[in-house]
């Protein structure tokens, strides 16, 4: 239960650090079994403590339940730890830590989620201490510096009031006596009295106690061990996360006191702990020693009524770059760079070590000084000082480097060794065969860094028909290979092969050969006529050229070239087209849907295979057939398409309604309706209502509709009988007659077919089709919005009727 009230103290300090609540509806009880109820489950204490948030329990609320369930656990301890038995048990346990850091302890052994360390993380998130050398030291829960309580008691440890004794007397005699050091200093033993031990050590209680009991049980021997070690106070006070008095275990140690104390703050020194006793300082600990050694030099055993003091620090400095470190340290006046540069951890392999950069405040302004090897054994550092160690320069003193076509290139060091360019091509072990040895390149770096490009013949070098040429540092030798000589010299090839593109030139590479890497003829290809292209390139020439190039024609048989100049290779940048043989064509079919005999899918047998063609095919119009309401469906091109991008944007921009540049992001639709008049076609053959099909075009022969449907501006839109021979007079009444806002000489007729015509042209109604009455044009402009509603309900109007034919 201890835990539990600890962690309503953490939750508690959590949100008076952090949050502002609004009001609860939880009891106090509920707040408390809620926690313990989370805690049992192995919430976090941070999850605790975002839950209680959510549910509105407030810093005023949780110090109650604080308070009154520790009250009542006090009372609840105290009445257990009367009715605990005694136990024979005589290891020793931790002792002598407050409540708080027993609920630390207790609760890091549950969980790594400690609140108490959430606390501090969020207490030290911004704050500059947490890149201080050795700050964290304290705070982390690993290295507790908790003392072994169960290693071998010491000769020299001194007992005092609140030690648990044992006093074994075995030999003639055999006895077991355990007792406790009163505050006055005695230890009572029956039969003998009170024998006074406080204030000695192991060994003179031993001596003491053979000469007391020595005459009684003179036959037997009689040892004095430790048990349960009394626990000291001590005070620490200074610059530390929470200075106080602590209660602590006797063998505890000036480590454990300041870990206890949750370590230094953002300005307590490391350099200089001081411990005091009886107003006398006993020793000073350097923690660095400890960090950077391992040495425990001054970190003695505590004693009772001992002050642990913490200073401020006295100096720090900053240290960046190319050491393995980088940090802030503590120093001391009288350390120098050298020794800041170990606590880093030396200097990184980069670094540039001859001459660092130190900069040091000096009143209102800044200083710099630069540093060598001697400068840095002797400069004392000074708070605030920031050094700055740089890395050394990406240059070579004593190299020079080959490239390209040689068996080993890279960096090598110019000496003894290799002083010319023929001894670094030894060094290099030779060249490759593809080696372009006629002009080789050497890169010489000046004194302004920038290259002089010197060319070399390299073959006349390398067999000594010309003289060797000395080497530089930093100079760069490329011998270029032969592919590199003829990289960019390409071959394209076009049409009708399966990987058309453009390819790297070789030397004497065939017509056959290039077509072969380009994946080899398709089934579509023409044998009979295979072009080259050639530019021309007359480097003397000193007037224009009407010829632009030279095209040679050649036929194929069997993959070989007919009839050809068995010396005719390719050029760089030949060009090799591969026509399509106009003999090749694949199979295009249609579609034939609807109200005849045999619909279904047919191939187009030649180029002018027309309407009666495939509709005889498909066994004619069946006895229900409308053929005069029949129509055509035909794919769109890409060509169509564009073009009716272009023309919805430029509408799109007269309405003010154009919301994109690029008018291929336009949707248009991919099928669009021919008109047609199937039965003059099927009347006429060939004539001019018979129109050429396409590929993937699709007739659709729709059955008999026997109705006229009459909209737009009339007084009740309507679907009426058709009765042959009536005009569109009888059926604009049959709707009601004409609307106030009818534009009447404007009215028009759509045909079951596709078809479209005018009523003051005189067009007759006919089975299927819909009368349309536009408005008139109203004087005041109207909206872009209305103008669009408007255009809307004419093509709704039109695909309704394309499918009511269906």
């Amino acid at each position: 239960m201890k835990k539990y009230i600890t962690l309503l103290t953490f939750l508690f300090a959590l949100f008076t650090t952090h949050f502002s609540l609004a009001q609860s509806t939880m009891s106090d009880q509920k707040v408390f079994e809620y926690v313990v109820k989370q805690y049992e489950m192995g919430a976090s204490q941070a999850e605790i403590a975002a839950d209680l948030l959510k549910k509105g329990v407030d810093m005023k609320q949780l110090q109650r339940v604080k308070n009154r369930y520790g009250k009542e656990y006090q009372s609840l301890m105290s009445n257990k730890s009367q009715s605990l038995p005694m136990s024979d048990d005589r290891t020793r346990k931790p002792n002598g830590e407050s409540d708080a850091q027993q609920g630390q302890n207790d609760k890091s052994n549950d969980t790594d989620d400690s609140l108490l360390q959430a606390i501090m993380d969020m207490q030290n998130s911004n704050s500059d201490s947490t890149r201080i050398f050795g700050h964290d030291i304290f705070r982390n829960q690993e290295l507790s510096f908790e003392p072994n309580m169960n290693i071998a008691t010491p000769p020299d440890y001194v007992l005092g009031p609140g030690d648990v004794v044992y006093i074994d007397i075995y030999g003639a005699s055999q006895l077991s006596i355990e007792g406790t050091i009163s505050p006055d200093g005695f230890v009572t033993i029956s039969d003998i009295g009170p024998v006074s031990l406080a204030g000695l050590t192991v060994k003179q209680a031993n001596a003491q106690l053979c000469r007391q009991l020595g005459q009684r049980y003179e036959s037997s021997n009689i040892k004095l061990t430790v048990g349960q070690t009394r626990t000291v106070m001590i005070n620490v006070m200074g610059e530390v996360e929470t200075p106080g008095t602590y209660t602590l275990s006797s063998f505890a140690t000036i480590f454990h006191a300041l870990y206890m104390a949750g370590g230094v703050n953002k300005i307590g020194t490391l350099r200089d702990i001081r411990l005091y006793r009886q107003n006398k300082l006993i020793t000073s600990v350097d923690i660095y020693d400890y960090i950077l050694n391992g040495q425990l030099t001054g970190n003695v055993t505590l004693a009772d009524g001992d002050v642990i003091i913490v200073g401020a620090y006295d100096c720090l400095v900053t240290i960046e770059g190319r050491v393995k470190r980088p940090m802030i340290y503590e120093m001391k006046h009288s350390e120098t760079l050298a020794q800041l540069i170990g606590y880093a951890g030396g200097f990184a392999g980069d670094a540039y070590t001859k001459s660092l950069r130190v900069l040091r405040k000096s009143g209102s302004n800044l200083t710099v000084h630069n540093l060598d090897a001697e400068g840095q054994r002797s400069f004392t550092m000074a708070d605030g000082d920031f050094v700055r160690v740089d890395t050394i320069l990406q240059r070579f003193s004593n190299a020079v480097e080959v490239q390209g076509a040689v068996f080993r290139p890279g960096l090598y060091e110019v000496g003894s060794k290799v002083r010319t360019v023929r001894q670094l091509i030894d060094m290099a072990e030779g060249v490759t065969e593809h080696a372009f040895l006629a002009h080789a390149v050497l890169h010489r770096m000046k004194l302004d860094r920038t290259y002089d490009i010197i060319a070399l013949d390299l073959a006349s070098i390398l067999s000594g028909t010309a003289p060797d040429v000395p080497l530089q540092n930093e100079d760069v030798l490329l011998v270029p290979s032969v592919e590199q000589v003829k990289e960019g010299q390409t071959l394209t090839i076009h049409g009708e092969v399966y990987g058309p593109g453009i390819y790297q030139y070789s030397t004497n590479m065939t017509i056959e050969d290039f077509i072969l890497k380009a994946g080899g003829l398709k089934e579509s290809a023409s044998v009979a006529k295979v072009d080259v292209s050639r530019r021309l390139m007359d480097q003397h020439a000193t007037t224009d050229s009407p010829v632009r190039s030279h095209t040679y024609s050649f036929e194929l048989r069997d993959g070989l070239v007919v009839d050809a100049d068995p010396s005719f290779t390719l050029q760089p940048y030949d060009e090799v087209y591969v026509r399509r043989s106009p003999g090749y064509s694949i199979q295009e079919n249609v579609a034939v849907v609807g109200e005849v005999l045999f619909a279904g899918t047919y191939t187009l047998a030649s180029h002018n295979c027309r309407l009666s063609d495939i509709v005889q095919q498909a066994g004619g119009p069946t006895a229900m057939a409308n053929v005069s309401g029949a129509r055509l469906e035909r794919r769109v091109t890409p060509e169509e398409k564009l073009r009716m991008q272009q023309s919805l944007h430029m509408k799109q921009q007269r309405l003010g309604l154009a919301d994109t540049a690029d008018i291929r992001k336009i949707q248009v639709a991919d099928t669009y309706f021919v008109g047609i008049d199937l039965a003059k076609a099927l009347a006429n053959p060939g004539g001019d209502e018979d129109l050429v099909l396409h590929n993937d075009d699709r007739i659709i022969v729709p059955k008999l509709i026997n109705t006229v449907r009459i909209n737009g501006e009339v007084m009740y839109p309507n679907t009426v009988g058709y009765i042959s021979g009536k005009s569109a007079s009888y059926y604009i009444a049959q709707a009601g007659g004409y609307s106030n806002n009818a534009r009447r000489r404007r009215g028009y007729i759509i045909y079951q077919n596709g078809k479209v015509a005018k009523l003051n042209r005189g067009a007759r109604p006919a089975p299927g089709c819909e009368i349309v009455i536009p408005a008139r044009k109203e004087r005041n402009s109207m909206t872009v919005a209305t103008q669009w509603v408007s255009i809307s309900t004419s093509v709704a109007t039109v695909i309704a009727l394309l499918i009511r034919a269906l």
